[in-house]
């Protein structure tokens, strides 16, 4: 079994995915001994299929690094429980840069 999930990259964020903005992508509805899978398993997803270059700008340790808002459906994830949010079928998730060179 699969989910769909509409992933968006931006505020500089795209150029670590080869200037990819927007898609949508099939993971596995679960990835760790069929739990449902959770933004960890998506962050490790995104980071091991879709990241080209730099990952020390994208993730630190499991998680996202300090700087890096991220929204799931529109919400902070904070508010949705970060890591251990569920990952739904359709959620658009994005990733922001709130860090740049001046």
């Amino acid at each position: 079994m699969s989910l769909k999930v509409n992933l968006s990259f931006n505020g500089g964020m795209e150029l670590l995915f080869n200037n990819l903005k927007q898609k949508t992508v099939e993971i596995p509805a679960s990835m760790n001994n069929s739990n449902p899978t959770t933004m960890k398993d998506l962050i490790r997803w995104i980071r091991d299929n879709l990241l080209q270059e730099r990952p020390e700008l994208f993730v630190s340790g499991e998680t996202v690094r300090p700087g890096i808002l991220v929204l799931i459906n529109d919400a902070d994830w904070e508010l949705e429980g970060e890591l251990n949010y569920e990952v739904k079928e359709a959620d658009d998730i994005v990733f922001i840069s709130t860090l740049h060179g001046g």
